[in-house]
């Protein structure tokens, strides 16, 4: 197949689960496909550019710089989008030049299936029933569990004004574009339910399973517990805000000595206070390779109240062989068992019970581990995961398109 599929974004440096989606699935499509990529742009990181051929035939990037979360142009942008009904989270990637580009490929070039990856896209694409959108996450939901969990009244209000607008936004264009692919069949009974749209189908998360494999040679523990991921995603900050403030002291207070490694891209100042004075804590901030700090870690956390899609962190702690305590909401998609491969924990002291149970209990920890270890290298590996978005690209392929 020749395919055109248009991003924010691109690929490199990989430091976010939806990067990580893409990038492993891409790869593998590159291997039988013709992909032709559109992103944006800003002049200035090129490894993104530079990186491209590894996923893509030809790349096309879009000069654009997106306001950057906490300057004073997201501010304006955010108040801004109060005078209008399109949300903020997809107004601020408005770009007549991502626009013109894509309207010239279809004028010359034939593709046999057109993808939007993520929703952001999507208002710069000419006829949307056309397209298949590639949803990583129900996005109203993350801003709905936003007013639901924000302490400020005046936050609550704004996250549930944005949420209203995503609503809309988010139900008309599942419902026009030509199919949906969801990473969960959680998320596709939603949109469903909550949209109305009937052309929707899902795939599941995959792992590059043989890259996390533990080594050889045992690991030295260096951490009692970890949590990875990207510190500029709000629901991750807010998940390790709840662990920290909530969980850990019930923890330190069974084992002082208990330690708890924060693994992510770009922590902001309230996740850098965390370790001010609490040798317990350290903050690593963005690191080259996240699987020493796996490897080397005893229990993997996933406390998030916040969230959509699928969690990569913890099919990647369990291809690692690292034992994974998360919420219903951090592991809300992913097919696995409760008590089998995981332990789900909602509330603070159950959280804690079962950290404490694998800290002490090494044999219940192995089997947690090994258990998880063997379901992934079964089921998602992401070769098997593009497979399936391959085959419903080529559902909608019977025709080609201009």
């Amino acid at each position: 197949m020749k395919i055109l599929w248009v991003k924010s974004d691109f690929l490199h440096p990989t430091t976010k689960g939806g990067h990580i989606r893409t990038l492993e699935m891409l790869r593998q499509m590159h291997k039988r496909h013709e992909i032709h990529y559109v992103a944006c742009h800003d002049g200035q990181s090129k490894t993104g550019l530079e990186r491209a051929g590894e996923y893509c035939t030809q790349a096309y990037p879009v000069q654009f710089k997106v306001s950057a979360k906490g300057s004073w142009e997201f501010y304006r942008d955010a108040l801004l989008s109060l005078l209008s009904p399109m949300p903020v989270h997809v107004s601020r990637w408005r770009s007549n030049e991502m626009r013109r580009v894509v309207s010239e490929l279809l004028e010359r070039e034939k593709f046999d299936a057109l993808v939007c990856d993520f929703l952001t896209p999507s208002l710069n694409l000419p006829k949307l029933e056309d397209w298949v959108l590639f949803q990583h996450n129900v996005e109203v939901m993350i801003w709905r569990r936003h007013a639901a969990n924000a302490g400020n009244p005046l936050r609550r209000w704004y996250f549930r004004s944005q949420a209203q607008r995503l609503f809309r936004y988010e139900r008309d264009i599942c419902r026009r574009v030509k199919r949906v692919i969801a990473v969960s069949e959680a998320d596709a009974q939603m949109m469903r339910r909550m949209f109305g749209a009937s052309r929707v189908n899902a795939i599941p998360t995959g792992v590059d399973v043989n890259y996390f494999m533990p080594p050889d040679v045992p690991v030295t523990k260096k951490s009692d517990l970890i949590f990875v991921g990207s510190m500029d995603w709000a629901p991750n900050v807010d998940g390790i805000l709840y662990f920290v403030r909530e969980i850990w002291p019930l923890i330190q207070r069974k084992r002082p000595g208990s330690t708890l490694d924060i693994v992510g891209r770009s922590p902001d100042a309230s996740i850098l206070k965390l370790a001010e004075g609490n040798a317990h804590i350290r903050v690593r901030g963005t690191v080259p390779d996240v699987r020493p700090y796996l490897w080397g870690a005893c229990v993997s956390v996933v406390p998030l109240r916040i969230g959509g899609g699928t969690r990569l962190k913890i099919y990647e702690s369990m291809a690692a062989q690292v034992p994974v305590v998360s919420t219903t909401i951090g592991a809300e998609g992913l097919e696995v068992q409760a008590g089998e491969n995981i332990h789900i924990a909602d509330s603070p002291e159950e959280f804690a019970h079962r950290c404490l149970e694998l800290l002490e209990q090494q044999s219940e920890q192995a089997r947690l581990a090994n258990n998880a270890r063997e379901m992934i290298q079964k089921r998602f590996s992401w070769d098997q995961v593009a497979r399936m978005f391959e085959q419903l690209l080529s559902l909608q392929s019977g025709s080609r398109v201009a």
